[in-house]
């Protein structure tokens, strides 16, 4: 979908992007991350030609980006940002229309995606559509924003540390929102964060950058179990490298079916939890297994302690 071929951008003395080549594939839950002025923000940027690239060349669906207006070339992609940008003296209805409006939808058609957009990101449209900005909490702001760079259903969606400002359980909810939309619409998205943790959890691929450079890309099990040099296990966190494996993986990935006649143990945990929440579970409680239960509670098998150990596949 996205090919940047050679591409760079220069400020002045500093080159924040150099000579950098990158396909983006249809479907992907791509996230570029690295440290502050590692690029990342840049290059997002230049794919939506609100940083124009200096040298190389950005195509779009087999075309330079140049190739189209500015304009045309936004609607195709959304956008949403930390600072979110929406219109205080618009309402939540109309600041989510503002492309459908310039594209010349008619009324219905908007009021419908307005609805849908709504419903799909946890806010209820007869309670919040025609709510005004300042009226909504900053996690609720921000799933307007989301609801804003999807409401011409675009092909591409760039998201420049969107969840930075949010406090962490806010965060931690926009974060699994965002993973069933990726789910559900197998959209694709492109992120930018400098939060590792983020990373992990929602990319498909990950690409991590410095000085305007790639240092690795590769799945986030890739980067975990062969991170190419120092810098990326550094980055990636040593320390609780075990731990950020667990993350990987859900209970279900694990749990050993019940037997005929088998009691659940009291102590239970979902079958969608990872293994690194099990792992805290085990630890908090002090026991050495937990019940699966599905989204209803209807047992499902058991996971014992030794079950978060590697299994040989895991070391292949």
């Amino acid at each position: 979908m996205i090919e940047l071929q050679g591409v760079g951008k220069r400020y002045g003395a500093l080159q924040a992007v150099d000579a950098l080549s990158l396909t983006i594939e249809a479907g992907e839950f791509l996230v570029l991350i690295g440290g502050s002025g590692s690029g990342k923000s840049t290059l997002l940027k230049m794919i939506n030609r609100l940083v124009e690239h200096d040298s190389g060349r950005v195509l779009f669906q087999g075309a330079e980006i140049r190739s189209f207006a500015p304009e045309q070339l936004r609607r195709r992609m959304g956008y949403a940002i930390q600072s979110i940008g929406l219109f205080p003296h618009w309402t939540v209805a109309r600041n989510i229309a503002t492309v459908p409006v310039l594209l010349g939808w008619d009324k219905a058609r908007i009021a419908a995606r307005v609805d849908a957009l709504l419903a799909l990101l946890g806010l209820e449209p007869a309670q919040y559509r025609r709510r005004y900005p300042q009226q909504l909490s900053g996690g609720q702001q921000q799933r307007v924003g989301v609801a804003r760079a999807l409401a011409a259903d675009p092909e591409l969606l760039l998201m420049d540390e969107p969840f930075g400002a949010l406090d962490p359980i806010t965060r931690q909810s926009l974060q699994q929102e965002m993973l069933r939309l990726h789910r559900t619409s197998g959209k694709t998205i492109v992120l930018v964060t400098h939060d590792i943790d983020e990373a992990l959890l929602l990319a498909t691929r990950i690409v991590l950058l410095e000085h305007g450079r790639i240092v690795q890309a590769g799945t986030p099990t890739q980067l975990l179990r062969a991170p190419a040099n120092a810098f990326v296990s550094d980055f990636i966190g040593r320390a609780d490298l075990g731990l950020k494996l667990l993350g990987l993986q859900t209970v279900a990935d694990r749990l050993r079916p019940l037997d005929g006649g088998q009691d659940l143990p009291a102590d239970r945990i979902g079958a969608d939890a990872s293994l690194r929440e099990a792992m805290s579970t085990f630890v908090v409680r002090g026991v050495a297994r937990l019940g699966v239960v599905d989204g209803a509670g209807a047992p499902l098998g058991m996971l014992h302690f030794d079950d978060l150990l590697p299994h040989p596949r895991d070391r292949a």
